[in-house]
């Protein structure tokens, strides 16, 4: 591999680990697994690191868009399928197994390529983010009273106490939202977010992928479509029986809540198809919005490109 240009966030000497982020369907666990291979091919060990926060999750895969074993052409995925569907996914927790994973990866002369869109996940490796421990006692008062009081008093509540987390965060989401009370009415720093400036853990190279924004709701609408053909709500079905509908994270995952109205009967499958259509193209925004903020990632657009394409970009990104 060349060197990185410290412009770009690397060092005068080899960058040891690629970051490949982007939106929901722009290509990034292909473009990471190619990577992987030519580093490889080079004579080099190299792992694919995960910063999807759902496809943490065992059994997940359809909706997820996990790739399946053959698609990983034998590369070491880390970070995949580590949790149960009743497990809440913890991004303090996430940062200091994903983090030993890439030093491990180092200490064995490997490359780590970190592939991902969960933005806040993504930047708890690449960045200097620190996250505060829970407090269970006051998490199970804040989450009765969401239940009993609604998310609107929560929230004016937050807006009191931390006004700049109140105004990003997604009441709709109770896991966040809670999340962030609990944060502020400790009385510590405010919810973890990206620093304007934010200060590298150790140098990287980040990738990030952009597709023209009608092509990529385009796409999505088709993979929304795809994810049910292809048994998304036999794949929640099955789920449910080993207990995602108490799964905190899990349950409420773009594709499988709308699955899961499906199975109780709230919902068509052509209903479900249309709102995770809709919810993935929201998402897709806030990633859009997330990575822009990444300064010194260079910006490549994957519009229109197939695998073929892929592998010749990852040719040009390893020579």
């Amino acid at each position: 591999m060349s060197a990185a240009d410290p412009e770009h966030g690397g060092s005068p000497r080899t960058v040891d680990l690629i970051a490949v982020v982007g939106a929901t369907g722009t290509g990034k666990s292909d473009l990471a697994v190619a990577i992987a291979d030519l580093v490889r091919a080079g004579g080099r060990p190299a792992e694919v690191v995960n910063a999807d926060a759902m496809q943490l999750y065992r059994g997940m895969d359809i909706g997820t868009a996990k790739l399946t074993a053959e698609e990983r052409h034998g590369v070491p995925h880390r970070q995949l399928d580590v949790l149960d569907v009743t497990d809440e996914a913890s991004v303090a927790a996430y940062q200091r197994d994903a983090r030993r994973d890439v030093e491990r990866i180092h200490a064995d002369g490997g490359v780590a390529v970190l592939a991902g869109g969960s933005g806040l996940y993504v930047s708890a490796v690449l960045f200097d983010l620190d996250f505060p421990g829970t407090d269970p006692e006051l998490r199970a008062r804040l989450e009765r009273e969401h239940d009993e009081l609604g998310p609107g008093v929560l929230l004016e509540r937050l807006r009191g106490l931390d006004p700049h987390a109140a105004s990003t965060i997604d009441a709709r989401n109770p896991r966040r939202l809670i999340r962030a009370l609990e944060i502020a009415s400790r009385s510590e720093v405010v919810t973890p977010s990206l620093p304007s400036a934010p200060r590298a853990w150790r140098p990287a190279r980040i990738l990030h992928l952009r597709r023209d924004r009608a092509h990529l709701v385009e796409a999505l609408q088709a993979r929304a479509q795809r994810m049910f053909d292809a048994g998304l709500v036999d794949e929640v079905e099955r789920l449910r029986r080993v207990g995602l509908e108490q799964g905190r994270t899990a349950s409420r995952a773009i594709g499988y809540s709308q699955a899961l109205d499906v199975l109780r009967g709230d919902a068509t499958v052509a209903q479900a198809v249309a709102a995770t259509s809709l919810a993935t193209r929201k998402y897709a925004r806030r990633q859009v919005a997330w990575f822009k903020r990444y300064a010194t990632a260079e910006d490549l657009d994957v519009t229109g490109a197939d695998h073929a394409a892929l592998s010749a970009l990852a040719r040009r990104i390893v020579a």
